[in-house]
C-alpha cells in the first residue's frame, strides 16, 4: 500500500519555497478551492476556530482530495489533543505557544514513534488506512512524512529559541508575529524593530538547527523573507480574501452609483441606518 507523502517536505527537500493558505472558514469547499487555485498546503485550526472533529476529517479529506498537506494548529492540550489530527490523515500539525526545550521535547516524544518518541500505536484510522498497512511501514513513514510545527509567539519563548530549534524530532518553526507585538505591547507594528529582530532570529535559530521556517503571511517583502531563512510562506487567509473582495467590489459599485445620471442615482443612505 502507499501511503501519501508530505508535499511541503518534497519541495523543500527540492529547494523550493512551498506556499500555505490559512482557513477560518470549516466548509471543505474553501480547501477545494485552495487546492484547485495551486496551494501547496492548508492551514487548519482547532485553537481559535470552532472546528469539531468530523468537520475537521473532512477538511483534511478535501485537502487530500487535491494533493495538499493539511496542517492543523492545535489547541494547548494533553498528548490525545496533538496526535487526534494526525490519526485523521493531517500532514502535520502546529503547536502554539511553545516557549521551552522541555516542551519541545515533550511534543515531540507525545507524537513521533519509537525510537524518536513514544506516541501509542493504534493505526486503525485512516493515516495507516484502517490497519491495512504493515505496521512497520506506518511507523517509518509517519516519522519521516508527518510534520511537526512549532509556534514562538512570546518573549520568553524568543529567548529559548536557540534551545528550541536544537531539539530533534521535529521539522520546522512558525513565527507569531502578532502575539509577539501584543506581548511586548507594540499590538499589530509588525515592521516594529523588535518584531523584526524576533523574526530574523528565529529564522537563523532554524538555519542553524536544519529546521525550516515558516512565515506567517508576508509580512516583510518576500526577498527579505526568504533572504533572512523563510522557507514556508503563508499567503493569506480566507477571511481576509474574502473580506477584501466584498470591499472591493462594494467600492467598485458605489463609484459607479456616483457617476449615474441625476434620475437614475438614488438619494443618499442616511449615515444612521
Amino acid at each position: 500500500m502507499k501511503l501519501r507523502s508530505s508535499r511541503v517536505l518534497k519541495l523543500l527537500r527540492e529547494g523550493q519555497l512551498p506556499t500555505v493558505f490559512k482557513c477560518n472558514l470549516s466548509d471543505p469547499r474553501v480547501m477545494e478551492i485552495a487546492g484547485l487555485s495551486g496551494a501547496d498546503a492548508v492551514w487548519l485550526c482547532t485553537e481559535h476556530v470552532p472546528n469539531d472533529w468530523i468537520g475537521l476529517e473532512n477538511q483534511i479529506r478535501a485537502a487530500r482530495l487535491h494533493d495538499m498537506d493539511s496542517f492543523v494548529r492545535v489547541a494547548r492540550g494533553s498528548y490525545s489533543d496533538y496526535i487526534r489530527p494526525f490519526e485523521a490523515d493531517a500532514t502535520g500539525i502546529i503547536v502554539p505557544h511553545v516557549a521551552s526545550e522541555e516542551e519541545a521535547r515533550q511534543i515531540v516524544e507525545w507524537v513521533r514513534f519509537c525510537p524518536e518518541g513514544k506516541r501509542a500505536l493504534d493505526g486503525g484510522n485512516v493515516d495507516g488506512q484502517f490497519c491495512i498497512v504493515p505496521v512497520d511501514q506506518y511507523l517509518e513513514h509517519s516519522n519521516r512524512e508527518r510534520v511537526v510545527i512549532l509556534q514562538i509567539e512570546s518573549p520568553e519563548a524568543l529567548e529559548n529559541v536557540e534551545k528550541i530549534a536544537a531539539v530533534p524530532g521535529f521539522n520546522g518553526i512558525l513565527f507569531g508575529p502578532g502575539d509577539f507585538s501584543h506581548r511586548i505591547g507594540k499590538v499589530g507594528q509588525l515592521d516594529d524593530p523588535q518584531v523584526v529582530a524576533a523574526r530574523k532570529r528565529v529564522a537563523a535559530a532554524c538555519l542553524k538547527h536544519g529546521k525550516f521556517a515558516m512565515s506567517a503571511g508576508l509580512i516583510a517583502p518576500l526577498a527579505e523573507l526568504v533572504s533572512e531563512g523563510y522557507r514556508v510562506i503563508n499567503i493569506g487567509s480566507d477571511v481576509f480574501a474574502l473580506s477584501a473582495y466584498v470591499k472591493q467590489r462594494i467600492e467598485l459599485v458605489q463609484g459607479q452609483i456616483d457617476a449615474l445620471p441625476e434620475g437614475l442615482k438614488p438619494a443618499a443612505r442616511s449615515p444612521y441606518a
